[in-house]
């Protein structure tokens, strides 16, 4: 291998720490049995999904992600004051306004943060990452949580097995600093949307479009609605696109990477995509049985499964992989130094 840099950023960034958080409830697909028309063996060869975790009642997005920085900034080290900026990448606010990374800057007491929420659908972490990844690089700010959370199962409707059976809830956080001398860090990215794909994974009801009434309420447009075939078929021809792009841009193959953490949609779309780059099964990290969809929650989410498995360890060459409704696509390529 040899990898290609771009010249020499003045500085660098690099995420320097992970916190995630699933809240302890679980929906397992015997779960589901009894709610919907579908059974475990069903959904676990179109999926890849066992079980999934899922909020009570009361519980909103900006408590996972605040109980996910909170372990982020522990592992670090550091109080919650230190954080300059707080990016939350989610489709499930709390509310339209306030920012979702307002309530999480009062809830970990980061006094002094800025921030705003990102919304990309499934792809919103990794855009997070890169916008805060220049806010480093830039030299404006030397610590900038990214936030990728979702409470999913508040809109979902649990009558409609074609979308009840893949979402779960989830958070996960990283720390974005400037790397050390010798440290590489985040290396390049690649991201594109094509609102053709608007109509096949939205949620209709409650913008300005389609103000919530009894009206939008009875028809169900307040729920994830879905085209999974269409979905399907953009997901295994973009998401391969996206990391191709970005891994020959920088003179990489997928052979070279020690670890592939793709959106965790669907086992066969990721498989699919491994496929395509010539990656050893070994690398690619897989954790949609246990977690389901959690939308921005997954790549944070199965990074934390790569390291607790020790196959994400410090200097790892790594790729990350999303698609998500808009469409949204995009791949990053970094080097691990946590």
């Amino acid at each position: 291998m040899s990898l290609t840099l771009k010249p020499q950023l003045p500085v660098r960034a690099k995420i320097s720490s992970l916190g995630v958080y699933v809240p302890p409830k679980l929906l397992t697909n015997h779960d589901l049995e009894l709610m919907v028309a579908t059974n475990d063996q069903w959904i676990q060869e179109r999926t890849g999904i066992r079980e999934r975790h899922i909020v009570e009642k009361g519980v909103a997005t900006s408590d996972l992600a605040t109980e996910a920085a909170k372990i982020c900034l522990d592992k670090r080290g550091i109080s919650a004051d230190e954080v300059e900026v707080i990016i939350v990448a989610t489709v499930t606010p709390d509310m339209f306004f306030p920012a979702t990374a307002c309530l999480v800057q009062e809830k970990l007491g980061a006094k002094g943060a800025w921030g705003f929420d990102l919304l990309a659908a499934c792809s919103g972490f990794i855009y997070a990452l890169q916008v805060g990844t220049k806010l480093v690089e830039s030299g404006a700010h030397k610590k900038v949580m990214v936030i990728g959370a979702d409470v999913m199962s508040s809109i979902i409707d649990y009558t409609d097995r074609a979308t009840c059976v893949i979402f779960g809830d989830g958070a996960g956080a990283v720390l974005l600093e400037p790397c050390e001398p010798g440290e590489v860090g985040m290396i390049d990215y690649w991201h594109e949307i094509d609102g053709s794909g608007a109509p096949m994974l939205n949620m209709p009801g409650g913008g300005s479009l389609n103000p919530a009434t009894a009206e939008t309420v009875a028809a169900k447009m307040h729920y994830v609605h879905q085209d999974g075939g269409a979905v399907y078929k953009f997901a295994v021809r973009k998401m391969a696109e996206a990391a191709e792009t970005v891994l020959s841009r920088n003179g990489v193959t997928g052979a070279d990477l020690a670890c592939f953490i793709p959106h965790q949609a669907n086992k066969r779309i990721i498989e699919s995509t491994a496929e395509r780059l010539g990656m050893n099964k070994e690398a690619v990290i897989i954790n949609i049985d246990r977690y389901g969809n959690t939308t921005a929650g997954t790549i944070p989410l199965a990074m934390q499964t790569a390291t607790d498995e020790g196959r994400l360890k410090k200097g790892d060459l790594v790729l990350l992989a999303s698609f998500g409704a808009g469409f949204t696509v995009g791949s990053t390529l970094l080097q691990w130094e946590s």
